[in-house]
Formats: C-alpha cells, structure tokens, sequence
C-alpha cells in the first residue's frame, strides 16, 4: 500500500502539467502518470488488498517521469514549417500541371513530332537529337538521353515509335531526379536565405511569391532590400512585403552588406522564422559586383554563424544554355544550394534543366511558369517530364 497513498497527494500536481502548451504530446504523459494513478485508486484501496497490485503496475513506473522532458523540446516547429515546399492540394496541383503543360507547349510540340513516324530507326533518333539541342538540353545531356533511351528500347522491344515517347519520358524523369528536392525551413532559427540572380531573370518577384508560400504556412518572414544600388527594385520589394504582410528592413543608399547584416540580427532579435535576403541583380561576368555578393555572404555568417542557410539563384528558362553559364558562375563565387526557374513558358527552351541536372546538378527548389503568384511551384521530376512531352 505504501505506493498508493502518495497518490492523493499528486492530485494539486496535476494542473501545472498543461503548461507544456508547446508540444501536444506532453499533455497526454502527464495525465497518464498522474490522473489516472490518484482518482481510480483511491475507492478500491479500501474494500480489498488485491486492488493494490493492478495499481502498482502503472504507479511504480516511475520511469515515466523522466521520459517526459525528452518529449517537451520545442524544436516541434520543425515538422510543421517545412509545410511552405510541401505539394499543394490535388485540385490545386493539377491546376498548376495544365499551367506546365500550356508553358512547355513549344518544347513539347517539337519533342512531339519526332514520333509521329511508324518506324524505330536511325532517322528517327537523329530527328530526337535535333529536338533535344533545339530544347537546350544541351550536348551532354543529349546523349546521355538518346543512350539510355536506345538501351530502355531494346529491354522492352519497343516497336511503336508512340511507345518510345513514354521511354523518353521516364528517361528525362531519371535524370532530372537528382534536382527534385525540398526546401526545408525551421532547422535553423531563422533560417536565412540569401537569393541571387541577374537582372531580369525575375529574382524580386520571385522572393515576393516564395514569401506568400511561407507566410500562407504561417512562417514570419522578414525580408532585407539588400539591392541598395537600385531603388526601384526596394520599392518592389516593399510592395512584395505590404502585400504578404510582413515587415522589411530597407536602406537607401545603403551598404548592401550592412543591410543584409542589419536584418539577420533583427530577424534573430523579433524571433522570425525566416529572413529572405534580395541581393543586386548583376552578370556573372561583372567580377566586383560578383566579390560584394561574396561580402554580403561573409557578413551574413558575422551575424549569424551558421548562416546563410540557403543560397538561391533566381535564372530565366528563356535564357537556355547561358542559365546553365549562370549557374556555374555563381556556384562557383557562392556555393549554391537551389535553384528557382523562372519563365519556363513561350520558348522551346524547357530542355535546360536537363542540361544542369547532367553537368551541374543542383536541387530546383521553384519553377514558375508565369507572374502570378500560383505560377511558382515545387519542382516535380516526372510532372515535369510528362508535360515536357505533352
């Protein structure tokens, strides 16, 4: 009986256990070891003995206890932020799949005809390799497709040349694989990102509608105008952050690095989730706005160690192969870790993410196929495969 009786006691102790708001599991522990423990037991205590025995099974595992503050650690925000890149709704998914499909209309067309023969042979091959360079894909990247397409043909004795379009598809879905990645938010809090980009390549808008993803997920996005040399390009950021609710810090004139600084030590100070940080759109081949790209960097791990935890570059679809000379370029000044496509609508140029899966494979985080804020969504491999060859 000695271990029933410190069960009446435990009765005020109860109520403290809902302070743990911040993970729902810790609610359910406590009132497992305590609730259950002091009211039940206390009537059958009297009538007989034997009731004592069921009850030492529950209260004696006191090993409960301890197991409640490894439940309690309130990194819980993680699972539920990466929420921002997860994949919309079906309804909403397929919506933005007709979107594809109408953008990579003129790739898929010219795709298309190549099997509209009734023979598998060389002319028709050659015909592909044609295709394939006039889509961007680029030379590596071609014959690594007609290769695997050749050996996906003999293996399942293709004879209709319609049948070889769907070996295509599965073809270009395997290789563009490698890029399909999320973008994770919550490790890190915030979590910085510092995007980069070319002029015109759609880098502003495009941090406008990553921010109306997050926010939509319920992450506080801060935003940073580190493009300083160009006032417009603050005023549209400023727009981007009245429009998505959230705050900006913004600079005129300012030093882009200080900016960018300024926000990451704010974002840590207000307890934001992320800070997106715009940089000055500039050509690769502009060596000292490439070396003040490189310093906002360095700053930005003076305000925060770990950071920054992204680097995104923002390239147009239109550009082709001079996208995939932009990503080298800038890998190789930042170290990239994403990628958003922008423009991939009105071109036969959709092949070009080919060609950087083949030579520089970096995650494609976005593609967008327009300027509305429902043409930028997550990479899919194989949707992007299929409307290819739609």
């Amino acid at each position: 009986m000695a271990p029933v009786t410190p069960a009446a006691p435990s009765l005020p102790t109860a109520p403290p256990a809902p302070t743990v708001t911040a993970t729902p599991s810790a609610a359910p522990v406590a009132s497992a070891t305590s609730a259950p423990a002091a009211v039940p037991v206390a009537p059958p205590a009297r009538p007989a003995a034997p009731v004592a025995a069921p009850v030492a099974a529950p209260v004696a595992a006191p090993a409960m206890a301890p197991k409640a503050p490894p439940v309690a650690p309130v990194p819980a925000p993680v699972p539920a932020v990466p929420a921002p890149v997860a994949a919309p709704a079906p309804a909403a998914r397929q919506g933005w799949l007709d979107r594809l499909k109408a953008g990579l209309r003129k790739t898929g067309s010219s795709l298309a005809q190549v099997f509209t023969g009734t023979q598998i042979d060389d002319a028709l091959y050659e015909e592909l390799e044609e295709a394939l360079l006039m889509a961007d894909t680029g030379v590596k990247a071609t014959e690594h497709l007609l290769k695997d397409l050749k050996r996906r043909v003999k293996e399942h004795k293709t004879t209709e040349p319609a049948a070889v379009k769907a070996l295509l598809a599965e073809a270009i879905a395997d290789l563009l694989r490698p890029l399909e990645k999320s973008l994770v938010i919550g490790e890190f809090t915030p979590t910085v990102i510092m995007v980069a980009g070319v002029n015109g390549a759609g880098k502003t808008t495009s941090i406008g509608k990553l921010t109306k993803h997050l926010a939509n997920e319920g992450a506080a996005v801060l935003l940073a105008a580190a493009d300083t040399f160009r006032a417009a390009a603050r005023e549209q950021l400023g727009v981007w952050a009245d429009r998505n609710t959230v705050e900006i810090v913004s600079q005129e004139g300012g030093d882009p690095a200080a900016v960018s600084f300024d926000a990451v030590t704010a974002g840590k100070a207000r307890g934001k989730d992320v800070v997106l940080v715009d940089t000055a759109g500039r050509l690769p081949t502009q060596l000292h706005l490439m070396e003040e790209l490189k310093k906002i960097k360095r700053v930005v791990t003076k305000a925060d160690s770990t950071a920054p935890h992204e680097v995104l570059l923002v390239i147009d679809g239109n550009t082709g192969q001079n996208a995939l000379a932009q990503v080298r370029a800038f890998d190789d000044a930042l170290g990239l870790t994403g990628l958003i496509v922008t423009k991939l609508d009105g071109t036969a140029k959709g092949g070009v993410l080919a060609a950087i899966a083949q030579e520089r494979p970096i995650p494609v985080y976005f593609i967008g196929v327009g300027e509305k804020l429902e043409d930028l969504e997550t990479f899919n491999a194989r949707e992007f495969a299929q409307a290819l060859l739609s």
